[in-house]
């Protein structure tokens, strides 16, 4: 007798990482051919757990070695308080939870939350990735969103005409240390838009459409991604680059690894993982059939584990940056440079593997934008790049202080002693700053300070506040001359705590009285005000003309500046 799954079908579509072009996932997405199945779903738990499950039996059909996402909806999980049926479904698959995203859906409207935190917690402990759907277009409460944690948020393309709420999911994402991914992207320029945002992941008709049998090939337009908010360290998230991992478990045969590396040509490893998703040993794809095809290769360990044949793993964490990476590569074995490096969790499960091809691609075009920005006379990338990391220690609700220098009275040194004088004296002053930024990283300070040229005799630096001592006392502290012209230099601080500036302009704003404060002030100066506050003190510097306390315009809203 026919049943009602008979006339049901599964199409596939890629989850795409807009960084490195390749096929990150793949959502399995319920076809009915006749009926509203999805529809009695929402108002049946035990049938829409039942239809995660059967997405899960249609992937291992197609063979897909992918990542999967199956879509559930949040009542779901707050009435079944996990899903049995699906975890079920994933072991007879052969599939390891953690390669397995639950994409929780709408509506969350008179969803009981503790229901629903308790059932994500259950599905958690089994292994299973969490994201959350329909964001921004659905129901979620913001802070129903925050208890979730999501590995994922899933954002709908038409937020992307909404620039703030984009770059401010970013943002919170990177608190939760969850990727953000765009979805229903139709155009190119809806992908531009996704990568200026800050997205790592997309999905949509432009990549490729929901199909009966897994894409192998997606259509990754070729833009330029603007800077998107960092993490607190230095350099791009390792997590943009994450790849999937071909994963095997521990006990796996140098058998079951061959077939599996030639049944799939553009895996670079193997990665073979405990009960847990531990990453135990690595598997090179090179190494490994070198081995397998010398004289005897097969006989000897076809049937024998494959751990014999493998590595010790390289890992990082997933908050880690992309230089990290490089460093454990460069002091690692000579001959395991080109190895991929497994990405892992809190826990130690593998989350995916990064290629070095594709850190070096990113860090040497971002080089080269960078050395575009420099100064060519002292080589300090400029004002762009010092207030943009402004805004990211903004965006993270770091203490910040942001520093103008110059030095007094330069167009008479310029005048009296010659051009080519005052050059020298800039490029002094750029590498006194240059050296005591790298003399505070080596001290083990929170941040390195960032120097800035912003042109002429002005330079920018931003700074911690308890860096502020040292770089002050390298540049007051030393005597400076141009052409045997003894010459000072004044300093203007803006130290801004949490919550009181919106962004770089504003920190501008408040800079700027204080810059004219010390250049009142007779030999070399250094004068230091609070974002909010109005008045400043003096730390270096004569008498003046104007001493006393300055008035510091009160800057409400965003400073047109």
């Amino acid at each position: 007798m026919p049943v009602w799954s008979d006339s049901l079908r599964f199409a596939f579509q890629p989850v795409v990482n807009l960084s490195t072009g390749a096929i990150a996932a793949l959502e399995i997405l319920a076809r009915p051919e006749s009926g509203d199945v999805l529809a009695e779903a929402r108002r049946d738990p035990e049938l829409d757990g039942r239809l995660a499950a059967f997405a899960v039996r249609a992937a291992a059909r197609q063979e897909a070695l992918l990542p999967l996402h199956v879509n559930v909806f949040a009542g779901t999980v707050a009435d079944l308080g996990g899903l049995a049926a699906l975890r079920d479904a994933v072991t007879e698959a052969g599939r390891l939870p953690w390669e397995v995203t639950v994409d929780l859906g709408p509506p969350f409207t008179h969803v009981p939350q503790p229901a629903l935190l308790e059932g994500v917690a259950r599905l958690r402990d089994d292994g299973f990735r969490i994201c959350a759907d329909g964001v921004g277009d659905g129901d979620v409460p913001l802070r129903l969103l925050v208890d979730l944690a999501p590995e994922l948020v899933k954002l709908d393309a038409s937020l992307l005409d909404r620039t703030a709420g984009v770059r401010a999911m970013r943002a919170l994402c990177e608190e939760l240390g969850a990727l953000l991914a765009v979805e229903g992207v139709e155009t190119e320029r809806q992908c531009a838009a996704a990568l200026a945002a800050g997205a790592q992941l997309g999905q949509g008709q432009l990549f490729a459409p929901p199909m009966r049998r897994p894409a192998v090939d997606v259509y990754v337009p070729e833009v330029e991604a603007a800077p998107a908010p960092d993490t607190p360290q230095v350099g791009p998230s390792v997590r943009q680059f994450v790849r999937p991992a071909a994963l095997l478990p521990a006990t796996a045969s140098a058998g079951q690894v061959r077939t599996l590396l030639t049944d799939a040509p553009d895996v670079s490893g193997v990665l073979l993982v405990n009960a847990r998703g531990v990453p135990v040993r690595a598997v090179d794809r090179d190494r490994f059939l070198l081995s397998l095809s010398g004289r005897y290769g097969h006989a000897l360990y076809a049937d024998r584990p494959a751990a014999r044949l493998a590595d010790e793993p390289l890992t990082v964490g997933v908050d880690a940056t992309a230089w990290e990476v490089l460093d454990l590569l460069a002091d690692g074995e000579r001959n395991r440079t080109g190895d991929d490096v497994a990405v892992v969790d809190g826990e130690g499960r593998c989350v995916g593997v990064v290629r070095l091809a594709d850190l070096v691609r990113t860090l040497a075009e971002s080089r080269v934008e960078e050395a575009a920005g420099l100064n060519p006379l002292t080589r300090l990338p400029g004002s762009d790049a010092v207030t943009a990391e402004v805004d990211r220690w903004i965006a993270h609700g770091r203490p910040f202080a942001l520093s103008w220098l110059d030095v007094d009275d330069f167009k008479q040194v310029n005048d009296g002693a010659g051009f080519a004088a005052g050059d020298t004296l800039i490029r002094e002053i750029g590498a006194a700053l240059k050296a005591v930024a790298a003399d505070t990283a080596r001290a083990g300070l929170p941040v390195q300070v960032r120097v800035g040229h912003i042109g002429g005799d002005d330079f920018l630096l931003l700074a911690a506040p308890e860096a502020l001592e040292p770089v002050a006392a390298a540049v007051l502290d030393a005597s400076w001359s141009a052409g045997g012209r003894e010459v000072t230099l004044s300093v203007a601080t803006v130290d801004c705590p949490p919550g009181t500036v919106a962004d770089h302009r504003q920190a501008a704003a408040w800079l700027a009285p204080l810059k004219q404060a010390a250049k009142a002030l007779r030999g070399a100066s250094w004068v230091v005000g609070r974002a909010g506050t109005e008045g400043y003190r003096v730390r270096r510097g004569g008498a003046s003309a104007r001493a006393g306390t300055a008035v510091v315009p009160q800057v409400r809203g965003r400073a047109s500046a």
